[in-house]
């Protein structure tokens, strides 16, 4: 009686390590094609900054509440209220995780209907 051998098909791992390989060949060469930066050029170090809250900021807490250098604010025009013509031209909103967006928005909307040219909203980087 005959027996018969059940062929097992060969796993095609010559493939996988061929594209591989190229794959490894393309990072390597795109990598040395791409542009260098020109070596008399000094980045900007960002990692020794102060990340307290800028002094001139309007606060805004999760409930709403306004705050500027310390001191409680009632509303936009409040705030607004105590600055000069040049201080008004920005304003730096800088709001609570927790606040929700449409509160925000009221907020940048009342300081642009009292003709404040830009609204900056200042948020933390995270760490790197």
């Amino acid at each position: 009686m005959k027996t018969h051998r059940v062929k097992t098909q060969k796993e095609p791992t010559i493939a996988l390590i061929n594209v591989v390989f190229l794959m490894l060949i393309f990072f390597l060469i795109a990598g040395t094609v791409a542009p260098q930066l020109d070596p008399d050029l000094a980045l900007v170090n960002t990692a020794d900054l102060d990340l307290s809250a800028p002094p001139d900021g309007l606060v805004v807490f999760p409930d709403g509440a306004l705050s500027a250098n310390g001191q409680a604010v009632s509303d936009v025009t409040a705030y607004l209220a105590g600055r000069n013509v040049d201080q008004r031209a920005t304003v730096r909103v800088i709001p609570d995780e927790n606040l929700p967006a449409k509160t925000l928005l009221e907020i940048a909307a009342a300081l642009r209907a009292a003709d404040v040219e830009s609204v900056v909203i200042a948020t933390e980087r995270a760490a790197q």
